[in-house]
């Protein structure tokens, strides 16, 4: 496993505290926890630097998307994203490619690792090492040509390994990565095409792992929270105290919700498998990127119980086509990946980076 190329660009992160009102108040704690004003490899921007303004008015050209709230376009399909100072930093799942997207200017790629991206398999998900601001490291979850792991990337120098030997199939290879505490790695397996071994206790597939000081490389020892993950959506921190997990099984989709003592509950399932990936956590619950009802879904919990009673509610629906990675976005909307080239309908500008803010008012049905 090598690095191809590793850009030396600055990554600047101003975190926002934007509360937005109603069932969309999007939690800044849970998105970027641990370090502001992160770098890599270049220089740092301070909160007391002025933001050049956004443009008013949109350019033209190929690759140039009408619509204000595209911030990257002409991309492979997308994986995981994961907000950082003014933009985000979006996987490529098939090309391995790391890019940091800004609002109105060019996609630059900052990372590249050769993964194995057959079937549902490359590079699925990253995570900021909690001490970014100072080491510049990055986690991700890719596919080899044996197997699926967890390995830190750092400007100039190849990945190396954290968690190695996770199960790769035709299928179920997906995965995801969310920092819970500054030593605590959350690990999130699908099944690799296997069911049944998801609630083996023998096998690192379908699980939810915990792994304690991933910093210290090979070797670590995964602790199993959860079992019985199907194909692996994605994992991300409740604004309270727990996670949210969401996943897609035989007969439906699921979102959980692990507590802070690792108790599980299932909070909402989807009969009707709208696909549900990537997550987002808002102060009011949790939004759920749905590729095949290609949608956002908010899931309103409750404030004490964190319990999901009302159905939940969809908008941008079928405005952007599939969507599958999601993160918290520096302006207060939730950011997403399209994945429309990847058995979806591509338009001219697929696969794009989008932010799609909350309903008008916290509420309403789909747009």
């Amino acid at each position: 496993m090598n690095v191809v190329a590793v850009g030396r660009v600055a990554l600047g992160l101003v975190l926002a505290s934007t509360v937005l009102a109603g069932c969309a108040r999007f939690d800044d704690s849970a998105s970027s926890p641990f370090t502001p004003e992160p770098t890599f490899g270049g220089a740092q921007i301070g909160p007391s630097e002025t933001q050049p303004p956004s443009s008013t008015q949109r350019p033209t050209g190929p690759c140039i998307d009408p619509d204000p709230a595209v911030v990257a376009t002409c991309l492979d399909p997308t994986a995981g994203l994961v907000a950082v100072g003014d933009g985000a930093l979006v996987a490529e799942r098939r090309t391995g490619r790391i890019l940091k997207v800004v609002p109105e200017q060019p996609a630059v790629e900052i990372a590249r690792i050769d993964v194995d991206g057959s079937g549902d398999g490359g590079l699925s998900d990253l995570a900021l090492s909690p001490t970014y601001r100072e080491d510049g490291l990055i986690y991700a979850y890719i596919t080899t040509g044996s197997d699926n792991r967890v390995v830190r990337i750092a400007a100039g120098g190849p990945p190396k390994e954290i968690l190695t030997g996770i199960p790769k199939g035709a299928t179920g290879n997906h995965g995801a990565l969310e920092f819970v505490t500054p030593e605590r790695l959350l690990v999130l397996t699908g099944d690799a095409g296997n069911p049944g071994a998801a609630q083996a206790p023998g096998t690192l597939a379908g699980k939810l792992l915990g792994i304690t000081n991933p910093r210290s490389g090979g070797g670590v020892q995964p602790e199993t929270l959860l079992s019985g993950i199907g194909t692996a959506g994605d994992v991300c921190r409740d604004a309270v105290d727990g996670v949210w997990v969401t996943d897609r099984t035989a007969t439906e989709d699921r979102l959980q919700r692990l507590g802070p003592d690792n108790t599980a509950i299932t909070a909402w399932t989807w009969p009707d498998r709208p696909g549900v990936a990537g997550c987002a956590t808002t102060a009011d619950g949790v939004a759920v990127a749905l590729g095949n009802a290609r949608a956002l879904a908010l899931v309103t919990a409750d404030p004490a119980s964190r319990a999901v009673t009302t159905a939940p509610t969809l908008f941008a629906q079928d405005k952007y086509g599939r969507l599958n990675g999601a993160t918290p976005g520096p302006d207060g909307a939730v950011w997403v990946g399209t994945v429309n080239k990847d058995g979806g309908q591509p338009g001219p500008n697929d696969d794009r980076v989008v932010r799609i803010p909350p309903p008008a008012g916290g509420g309403g049905g789909p747009d």
